[in-house]
This record gives C-alpha cells, structure tokens and sequence, in this order.
C-alpha cells in the first residue's frame, strides 16, 4: 500500500463488475433486500454480507444475448460508459444475479418475465454458468429468453481503492423480485443468505454483528430512506462516482471515502 501511496507502484487494474440489490415488498410495510454472506474462505471480501454480483465476463458483452429494455447505449449514458461496457454490465448483473440467488431477469417477450427457476434442469444450466462451460446468450436461446433490462434500475458507481490488490470497479443496480420467483440458497460463494430490513442490517453492522462493506452499507442507507417498492423505482438518481482512498495516519491505514 505504502508503494502505491508513494506512487512507486502504479495501481493494479480495477476489473468492470456489477452488483444487484434485489428487493421486495416487506410483509409489515417498506421493503426487504437480499443478502448473502460471503465464505471466511474468499480472497476477497470474506465474511462480509453482499448484494449479488461479480466481475463482467468476457461473453457477457456477445451481441447475441437477446434483449429487451432500455439498449446499451440507454446504461453507456446512466453510467457514463462505453456502449460495450454497459452491455457487458447489464448481462453481468442479470447472469450473476441468477448464479448467486436462483433469480432470472428474463422472460420468454419484452413483457414477460420466467415465473420459477426451480427444478433440476435449471439448476444443471446454473451450474453451468458458473464454470463457464455455458455463455450467457446461448443459456437464454436455449430457453428462449430474453434478457429484461427495464427490470434493473441504475443506483451506483464505486472503484476499489487504488492502494488494494484486488480492484474491482462495480456499477450497482437495484431490481424487484419478479413475482412467483422465490430466492435460494444456492451454496458456491455464499454460506448463508437472509432477507432484512435495509435499516435492521444497518443496526446489526453498527452494533457489530455483521460486517458489510462501505458501498453496501451506504447503499443499504439509500434503500432504508424508501418506503416501499414503488418509491424505491421512482427515485430519480444521478449517478456518481466513488472512489475512496486510503491514507495512512500514524503508521494505520484508513479508508476516507466521499
């Protein structure tokens, strides 16, 4: 970190990734959002409770994936990207969201959407996904799908900062579960996942009971100012760039972020 600091390391690379807070309708009012905690055992973030999500995979940017929504170039302008970038972004967070929760953000048309996902051929299809044996546009062929993009809303922008080793530069989006799906604990980078309150995981982090990360704790503080769904999809948001930096102060090194 010191050598980065001091710039005689250029930082690494931060790789383009996308996260998902899905959520629902809370049985007693406001909303709830999907969490899962990472595995002890993970390189990167270990223990800490998350949205769904993951590094853009080369095949996610295959103009093949069929489509239904706002078009690339619609996310390139949200996220202040390239048309490429947000393509690969938006395929990201519908394929990752489908490994990690069991969740699909498709449907067979533009105004439909897959009502279960459960079952074993689903699951061999998952599967496949997460070991790259099976691209993202030749699952939805397969089933013919199409990715529903008017299903994700733009929330977020952060970029690991530049003194870490593994650098990850994530757009974050917010999705409701599609009615009849139902969440899973689907194992692989996870060993639990929960549905809470925005304002009852925030509590618990403060109190020090569950760890999260800077950007899932403020965007958990974003979602905990909603009172239910449809104030959360009318929010009008401007999507802003975080990038914290490390300083050191006093031989500690300290997060400060915007």
């Amino acid at each position: 970190m010191r050598d980065v600091l001091s710039g005689r390391v250029a930082p690494v690379r931060a790789r383009d990734a996308a996260t998902v807070a899905l959520f629902r309708a809370g049985r007693a009012g406001g909303i709830e959002v999907y969490l899962l905690r990472r595995k002890a055992t993970m390189a990167f973030a270990a223990g800490a409770y998350v949205f769904p999500g993951g590094s853009v995979d080369p095949r996610d940017t295959d103009q093949a994936v069929a489509w239904a929504g706002p078009s690339p170039a619609e996310w390139a302008r949200a996220f202040r990207a390239d048309e490429a970038v947000a393509r690969g972004l938006v395929c990201a967070a519908v394929r990752e969201t489908f490994e990690e929760s069991g969740v699909l953000l498709a449907g067979p048309g533009p105004e439909s959407v897959v009502a279960d996902t459960r079952g074993d051929d689903w699951e061999a299809d998952r599967l496949a996904l997460i070991d790259r044996s099976l691209g993202f546009a030749d699952f939805l062929a397969k089933r013919g799908l199409v990715l529903r993009s008017d299903l994700l809303k733009p929330w977020a922008h952060w970029i690991t900062p530049e003194a870490e080793t593994r650098r990850f530069d994530t757009r974050f989006f917010v999705a409701v579960l599609p009615e009849g799906q139902r969440t899973r604990d689907v194992g692989g980078e996870a060993d639990q996942v929960e549905w809470r309150r925005p304002a009852e995981a925030l509590a618990m982090a403060d109190r020090g009971e569950i760890f999260l990360m800077p950007p899932t704790y403020r965007t958990l503080g974003d979602l905990a100012r909603h009172d239910g769904v449809e104030s959360v999809l009318g929010e009008r948001r401007e999507i802003v760039t975080v990038l914290p930096r490390v300083v050191e102060v006093d031989g500690e090194f300290r997060l400060e972020s915007a």
